[in-house]
C-alpha cells in the first residue's frame, strides 16, 4: 500500500440548535480523533477538520422555541459544542464555523462555478407561499391537522403527536407559522443538481474501484442508492437564513444546508492554512492527498454520492473512504432528544470529568468505553452497567493493574530504577513476553490502517492482559525470598521487572490513539518525553533506559461505583417523565380525533389472511426513494412486495428479516411492479417506521389471528 502524501480527515459538522450526545461522540468524533493521532504518531502530513453547521430552518426555529435570534443560537450552540469537544480532548487542528464570511464566500464559488458550466438546472415547482408575511414556507413553517391521528399539532414534516413523517400536501387545514393564515400554492425556480447524469461515474468510483475497501453497509446503502435510479437535488431554496444565492435573479434565495454544510470542510482547510501561513489547495486539489470523511450511517448518501459529484464536477479530489458507523442506541431504546432519552456530552463532562475524582482520566474512560462498543457494522448500545464494567473489569483490573503492579515491585524489588537486563539468562517465558511487543505493534497498526478500531484497542488491552499474566508466572515477590541465600535470584527478579517496564512503555505508545490522557500520565510517571509516543518505538524493547529512575507509581483509572450508576439511571428516568410531563402540558386540550376510516364489523376484520414470512431478497425500486421491492417466502409460495420503507431501511437490512403479510389484498402496480401484498408495519414516537413481526422465529406461511 502506497502511502499518500498528505491525510485530510474530517469529522460531520454538527447542528449548532443544541448539545450533542454520546452516540454523536461514537459515531464521527472518537473513531476520527483516534486515526489522526495515530497518522501524527507516523509523523505523517494530516490536518483535522471540523466546525459546526450553522444554516437551515432548524436554526431560526430553534431560535423562536428559545426566544431569541438565529445568530444568538447558533454563537451560543457553536461555543458549546467547541468546549465540548475540547473537554473530551478532541484534537481538531481547527473547528470551524459555517457562518463565518470565509465559508460564505467559499460557497457561493463552489455554485457559481458549477452554474457557469452547466452543471446545475433551474426548475419550476409549486410550493406554499405566505402572502401575509411576504414568505414562502419551508416545511416546519406550516401547520396544520394531521390525516394521522386528528392532532392539530402537526407541521409539514413531521406530527408532533404520533410522530409520523408528513409532506406539507399531506396536512388538514395547512396554516403558515408566521402569520397564522391560510398560504397558497405559488410558482417558485429552483437550481437543481441532476444527480442522474452521473450515475455511471458513481457505479465506476464507488461500484468498481470501493467495492473491496469500503464497509458493507457503507457500499451497500450506495449500491441500493445508485442501483434506485438518482433523482436531481434541489440546491436553492427559498428561505432568509442561509447563504445568499450569488445570481441577481435569485433574490430571496439561500442554498439548501446539505449544498453549503460539505463545503465547510474546505472552507475550515482555507482557514486553517491561513492561520497557519500554508497553501490549502493540495489538500483538496493534489491526487495525492487521502480524503477520509469520518460520519454517521445517516450521513451515508450526502458524503458518498451528492457531495463527491460536487466535488468531481469542481475539479476537487475525492475521499478514499467514509468509515461510516451504525447507531448507538442507550440502555435498550434509541436515543431521542425530544423524549429526553439521551446523554449529552455536556452531561457527562459535568458528572464524571468536572468532579473531584474526574479529570482526564475520566474522559478517557468514556473514550475507552465508547470504542469498545463503538457501532462499527451494527448499532450497538450504551449501558451504564456496561460501561462500569468496562472500566473496573478492564481499565482498572486490566491496563491500570499491571501498570500499577510494574511499578510498585520496581520500587520495592529494584531501588525505583529500570534494572539490568542480562539477556543469558532469558528464558522462553520472557522471550515470548519479549515477542508479544512487535506482534502487537503490528496488529494494532494493521487495525487503525483499515479503521478496525474496537480490533486495535482489543490488542492493546490484550498486552496488558498478557503481561498480568507473565508477571504472575515469573512472581518476582516470591524469589525476591530466596536473594538473602542466593544473589543470583537478583538477576532474574531484574530481567522480569526490566521487561515489565518496557512493556509499559510499549503500552503508553500503543494507547495514546485512544486514551491520550492515560499516555501522558504514564510519560509522567516514566519521566519522559513526549515523543517517546512517536510510532516508530512501539514494539522496541529497550523505551527505557537501564538505571533511570523513575516515579511512584499513581493509579491511572479509579473504579466506578454501584452508587455513581444507579444516579445515573435515575437520572435518565426522571428525564423521561419530566420531558413527557412538559409535553402533556404543552399540548392543547385533548380532542376526539376525527375518524379517518369507517367503523367495521369483526367478520370484515376476518377478511383479511395474514401470514408470516422471510424476505429473501431485497432492493430499491428504481427513481423512488421511498419505495422497496421484496421477494418473500411464504412457505408455500413466494411473492413479490412493494413497501414504502426505504427511508427507514435499508435493502441489506431487511434480507433475512420476518414480517407479517397481508395475502388476500387485490395485486396493485406500484412504479411498474405488481405487489402482491402488503407488509405490516407501526410508527414509532421519533417517526421511523418499526416492522410488525414474530417475537421469536416462525415458518414461513405461520398464520397470524
Amino acid at each position: 500500500m502506497t502511502q499518500p502524501k498528505r491525510y485530510l480527515v474530517t469529522s460531520a459538522l454538527p447542528y449548532a440548535n443544541g448539545l450533542k450526545h454520546v452516540g454523536h461522540l461514537a459515531g464521527a468524533y472518537i473513531p476520527a480523533d483516534i486515526y489522526v493521532r495515530y497518522l501524527r504518531a507516523q509523523k505523517r502530513d494530516v490536518v483535522f477538520v471540523c466546525g459546526s453547521d450553522e444554516h437551515g430552518t432548524a436554526i431560526p426555529i430553534q431560535a423562536t422555541r428559545e426566544g431569541t435570534t438565529p445568530q444568538a443560537i447558533i454563537d451560543k450552540y457553536h461555543e458549546a459544542m467547541k468546549q465540548d469537544f475540547e473537554d473530551l480532548s478532541m484534537s481538531f487542528d481547527i473547528y470551524h464555523r459555517t457562518s463565518s464570511p470565509l465559508h460564505h464566500e467559499t460557497a457561493q464559488e463552489f455554485f457559481t462555478k458549477l452554474n457557469d458550466a452547466g452543471e446545475l438546472e433551474i426548475k419550476e415547482t409549486e410550493q406554499y407561499y405566505d402572502e401575509e408575511a411576504g414568505s414562502f414556507l419551508a416545511d416546519r413553517y406550516i401547520k396544520g391537522t394531521c390525516p394521522n391521528c386528528g392532532s392539530d399539532r402537526a407541521f409539514g414534516d413531521q406530527c408532533e403527536t404520533c410522530g409520523r413523517t408528513l409532506s406539507p400536501d399531506e396536512l388538514i387545514n395547512p396554516v403558515s407559522t408566521l402569520s397564522g393564515k391560510t398560504p397558497v400554492k405559488k410558482k417558485t425556480s429552483h437550481w437543481y443538481l441532476p444527480l442522474g447524469k452521473h450515475e455511471q461515474f458513481l457505479k465506476d468510483w464507488i461500484l468498481e474501484q470501493h467495492k473491496d475497501d469500503w464497509r458493507p453497509s457503507v457500499y451497500g446503502q450506495c449500491k441500493s442508492w445508485i442501483e434506485g435510479g438518482l433523482q436531481s437535488r434541489a440546491v436553492t431554496r427559498d428561505l432568509d437564513w442561509g447563504i445568499k444565492v450569488p445570481l441577481k435573479e435569485a433574490e430571496g434565495k439561500v442554498l439548501y444546508v446539505w449544498f453549503d454544510a460539505p463545503i465547510g470542510y474546505i472552507s475550515a482547510t482555507k482557514q486553517w492554512a491561513l492561520d497557519q501561513g500554508k497553501d490549502w489547495k493540495p489538500y483538496w486539489q493534489d491526487k495525492e492527498t487521502k480524503l477520509v470523511h469520518f460520519i454517521g450511517k445517516d450521513n451515508i448518501v450526502f458524503h458518498c454520492i451528492i457531495f463527491p459529484v460536487m466535488l468531481q464536477l469542481h475539479g476537487d479530489i475525492l475521499p478514499d473512504n467514509v468509515p461510516a458507523n451504525e447507531f448507538l442506541n442507550l440502555e435498550g431504546d434509541k436515543m431521542s432528544t425530544s423524549r429526553n432519552w439521551k446523554l449529552d456530552m455536556r452531561d457527562y463532562i459535568n458528572d464524571f470529568v468536572k468532579k473531584d475524582n474526574g479529570g482526564p482520566q475520566a474522559v478517557d474512560m468514556l473514550r475507552y468505553y465508547l470504542t469498545q462498543i463503538a457501532p462499527e457494522t451494527k448499532d450497538s448500545e450504551f449501558t451504564w452497567k456496561g460501561f462500569q464494567d468496562a472500566v473496573n473489569s478492564e481499565l482498572v483490573a486490566v491496563f491500570g493493574n499491571f501498570v500499577n503492579r510494574s511499578f510498585v515491585l520496581m520500587h520495592k524489588l529494584c531501588g525505583g530504577k529500570v534494572p539490568r537486563l542480562q539477556e543469558d539468562l532469558l528464558d522462553d517465558t520472557d522471550k515470548a513476553m519479549i515477542a508479544e511487543f512487535s506482534n502487537t505493534k503490528a496488529e494494532v497498526q494493521s487495525a487503525l490502517e483499515y479503521y478496525h478500531f474496537r480490533d486495535g484497542l482489543f490488542q492493546v488491552i490484550e498486552l496488558a492482559r498478557k503481561g498480568n499474566q507473565y508477571l504472575q508466572k515469573k512472581e518476582p515477590w516470591i524469589v525476591a525470598r530466596q536473594v538473602a541465600e542466593n544473589p543470583a535470584a537478583q538477576a532474574s527478579i531484574d530481567n522480569t521487572l526490566h521487561i515489565c517496564l518496557q512493556l509499559c512503555a510499549n503500552l503508553a505508545v500503543l494507547i495514546n490513539p485512544f486514551l491520550p490522557n492515560t499516555a501522558r500520565k504514564m510519560l509522567y510517571m516514566m519521566k519522559v518525553v513526549e515523543k517517546m509516543l512517536d510510532w516508530e518505538n512501539a514494539g522496541k524493547p529497550n523505551l527505557l533506559s537501564t538505571g533511570y529512575s523513575l516515579r511512584a507509581p499513581e493509579l491511572l483509572f479509579r473504579k466506578v461505583e454501584d452508587e455513581e450508576i444507579a444516579a445515573q439511571i435515575e437520572k435518565l428516568k426522571s428525564g423521561l417523565i419530566k420531558s413527557a410531563a412538559d409535553n402533556a402540558a404543552a399540548a392543547p386540550t385533548p380532542q376526539k380525533a376525527p375518524m379517518q376510516k369507517p367503523e367495521i364489523q369483526f367478520d370484515d376484520f376476518a377478511k383479511l389472511e395474514m401470514k408470516a414470512a422471510t424476505v429473501i431478497s431485497c432492493e430499491k425500486v428504481a427513481k423512488a426513494d421511498k419505495l422497496l421491492k421484496l421477494e418473500v417466502d411464504l412457505g408455500t409460495e413466494k411473492r413479490t412486495i412493494v413497501s414504502g420503507i426505504a427511508l427507514h431501511y435499508t435493502p441489506e437490512e431487511m434480507v433475512g428479516k420476518q414480517v407479517i403479510v397481508v395475502t388476500n389484498l387485490a395485486p396493485r402496480k406500484m412504479k411498474g411492479i405488481e405487489s402482491q401484498g402488503m407488509i405490516l408495519t407501526a410508527e414509532d414516537s421519533d417517526g421511523k417506521l418499526q416492522l410488525l413481526r414474530p417475537e421469536n422465529g416462525v415458518a414461513p406461511g405461520s398464520g397470524v389471528s
